[in-house]
């Protein structure tokens, strides 16, 4: 998130411009945030992933280049958890092994590698699968790594297209929650404003879940956010549509005597 400098010094990035970072890990049998943390713009990523993250057993985990580390990935690995990112260019490796392609034309290869590299060999000493994969929606061609052998190399590709709903998320919260322009300019005010985006956004997940709402979030975040100074219960709220929203405003609007 870019600060202006001169208004939120306490938030230096570069020499002349400002920014904070919010990590976020998101669980993808709801697509909401099961842990977040803001941090200076100066943390990468892959560290305050290595110092914050709670890594559970039995999980996937799928990331982005910026979190590529065999570090990382070897803590992964010893937690009984699965990693699934996209490989470097420059990856150092042995092909050591070859699954049996599908019949799915998509899955171009699907091998097992070791690490050649002396540090990245010492950091992950265990085989790994890459996937090449082809995106025809794309045109392009995808090399996937992870330490999970037991998933069809087409799921392995899913996972990863998957993670597209942090940058939906990430991007909802940006234009519809106002994280963009913040009330006030200490550090306190900023993330109070950040946590309170994060909290508003849980509240309509979970009321969207238990309700059943058959809207998406946003329309939902729309209803409440037209409706927020008018005395209306959360039941008849979850009911309006369109058509409706009108009548209820001019029906409730609020009329002053002088």
């Amino acid at each position: 998130m870019d600060l202006c400098l001169s208004m939120f010094p306490w938030a230096k990035f570069r020499t002349t411009k400002g920014a904070l970072k919010l990590h976020c890990q998101l669980d993808d049998a709801g697509h909401i945030p099961s842990f977040a943390v803001v941090t200076d713009g100066k943390c990468h990523d892959v560290r305050a992933a290595k110092t914050f993250f709670n890594l559970l057993p039995d999980s996937i985990y799928c990331m982005d280049k910026g979190y590529f580390d065999f570090g990382f990935f070897r803590r992964i690995h010893d937690t009984k958890a699965f990693f699934v990112t996209r490989a470097k260019n420059n990856l150092n490796h042995t092909v050591t092994g070859q699954q049996e392609l599908p019949k799915n034309k998509a899955v171009l290869a699907d091998q097992t590698i070791t690490l050649n590299g002396f540090y990245s060999h010492q950091d992950f000493p265990f085989p790994l699968r890459l996937v090449r994969y082809y995106d025809a929606d794309n045109d392009r061609t995808f090399e996937f790594l992870t330490n999970n052998f037991h998933l069809a190399a087409a799921t392995i590709a899913a996972i990863y297209k998957a993670r597209w709903q942090i940058e939906a998320f990430f991007k909802f919260i940006k234009q519809n929650l106002k994280v963009k322009t913040f009330l006030g300019t200490s550090k306190n005010a900023v993330l109070t404003q950040l946590w309170v985006a994060l909290c508003y956004f849980l509240l309509l997940a979970y009321i969207k879940f238990q309700t059943k709402y058959r809207f998406s979030l946003y329309y939902l975040h729309r209803m409440v956010r037209e409706m927020l100074l008018e005395r209306i219960s959360l039941i008849d709220l979850l009911g309006l549509n369109d058509a409706k929203l009108p009548k209820v405003r001019d029906k409730d609007q609020l009329c002053l005597a002088f």
